[in-house]
């Protein structure tokens, strides 16, 4: 009973530590790296403020309230307020105003400044998601290292099963006596060989494994790793497009050209404030007013005089005033001229900027699209260096089982097909991941499907 209590627990513990991996696949790993990302929440705050300073613009065409009221009291000589006269007592007094201002021009700042709030927002979010794209390719790149590194540690192992029965048959035939004991150690030294190229593998995919979870912000590398899947290359006619139209087709949605037409549009909205403030600016206030003194006297209607209670001095002494403020610019030291100076030095280096981006954005188009090519290339070449090693590696080891070829022949013949095998599977994914590029250039979403 104690020892099924025991295999039971242990059978559990077994099944809970197993289900805590979780297999992500590469549309799982870009997800989620864009929705828990540090600097896209950086980036998100940003856009917020954006959006806070879209209000502020808009607050500048309303006009202020405010409020103030004032309680003091005074002793010995002070002036009355009802009168005007001097008095010599103690005075309780009570001010208040309800105050409004408007601005009815002001060189058109304030709607420049609504048209300069809006297109910080949108350039935010152009920002905001050039940085998903970038974080979309970084995760893309890593997730095929790790699966690189997965297929080449299978083929390793592979390889090494392969040579441990190679390594059983040639003990049994240096035990026969039918072979040298030399090739008994040819081919233990090529196992020890494949051993360590296991380890140095198994190596690769972990340190693949944490820059894809660094990568995502998840910090428990341990029970962190891909789904077991076999990609091919995937069909693509992306190179019956020419790089110049994958470059057009890539400025008219590509959000880092996008963020810098924005940038033009903020320098030249930036150049538009700075000018208004050679205008005059014009502006309008209406103010209501009342007060209470406790020494106010004013005429009864029967030839005296008494004191009004507080309520009715507040109605009896209320009162406005409105009217209208013009300020004229003439000199303020060249800041005015300075400040456009700075703004037209701004705007061309928006401009130049955007051709710089535009120009870097062609370039890498250009090196992608060449690097496609290039790699497919690469990928068809091994494919057929794999197909002749492993040919050869065929006709040696039928030399080697009728004794006439010596095991260090046979074992350099082996190494060449798993240094063939090794660089297929390295070009193959060096090929889906520049393919993957330049498709993303050209629109495309990321995928292995």
């Amino acid at each position: 009973m104690k020892r099924s209590i025991t295999t039971l627990l242990l059978l559990f513990t077994v099944l809970m530590s197993s289900a805590q991996v979780r297999k992500w696949t590469l549309q799982e790993c870009v997800e989620y790296a864009v929705e828990h990302n540090l600097t896209i929440e950086q980036f998100e705050l940003d856009l917020e403020n954006a959006k806070i300073d879209k209000s502020d613009a808009l607050g500048n065409f309303l006009p202020s309230l405010s409020g103030s009221t004032s309680a003091s009291s005074n002793t010995g000589f002070s002036i009355n307020p009802t009168n005007n006269l001097p008095t010599n007592s103690t005075a309780f007094n009570v001010n208040a105003s309800l105050t409004s201002n408007v601005t009815l021009f002001d060189g058109l700042r304030n709607v420049y400044q609504m048209n300069r709030a809006k297109m910080n927002a949108i350039a935010n979010q152009y920002r905001l998601d050039n940085l998903k794209d970038d974080i979309r390719l970084n995760v893309a790149n890593a997730y095929l290292q790790v699966l690189s590194g997965k297929e080449q540690l299978k083929t390793f192992r592979a390889q090494y099963a392969v040579t441990e029965q190679d390594l059983k048959r040639t003990k049994e035939l240096v035990e026969s006596g039918v072979l040298p004991r030399g090739d008994l150690l040819e081919v233990e030294a090529t196992a020890a060989n494949q051993q360590q190229q296991i380890v140095n593998g198994e190596a690769t995919v972990l340190i693949a494994r944490v820059n894809l979870a660094q990568l995502l912000q998840i910090t428990d590398y341990e029970n962190f790793d891909i789904a077991e899947e076999e990609f091919d290359i995937p069909p693509s006619d992306i190179l019956n497009n020419s790089a110049k139209v994958i470059f057009n087709t890539a400025l008219t949605f590509r959000n880092d050209i996008k963020l810098s037409e924005s940038n033009v549009e903020l320098a030249k909205e930036d150049l538009k404030i700075a000018k208004g403030a050679y205008l005059p600016t014009l502006g309008a206030f209406f103010q209501y007013g009342t007060r209470y003194s406790d020494v106010t006297q004013i005429p009864d209607g029967n030839g005296g005089v008494y004191t009004p209670n507080f309520t009715d001095q507040l109605w009896i002494f209320d009162g406005i005033s409105y009217g209208a403020q013009l300020n004229i610019p003439i000199f303020n030291g060249w800041t005015t001229k300075n400040n456009v100076k700075r703004s037209t030095i701004s705007l061309e280096k928006a401009k130049l900027q955007l051709e710089q981006d535009k120009l870097a954005l062609e370039n890498t188009i250009q090196q992608a699209y060449v690097d496609v090519s290039t790699f497919e290339k690469a990928y068809e070449a091994a494919l057929k260096t794999l197909e002749a090693r492993t040919l050869a590696l065929d006709y040696a080891k039928e030399r080697y089982d009728n004794g006439l070829m010596n095991a260090f022949d046979f074992g350099q013949a082996q190494a060449r097909v798993d240094n063939a095998q090794a660089d297929v599977i390295r070009t193959k994914y060096d090929y889906i991941f520049r393919l993957k590029i330049l498709e993303f250039y050209f629109g495309m979403p990321i995928t292995l499907n």
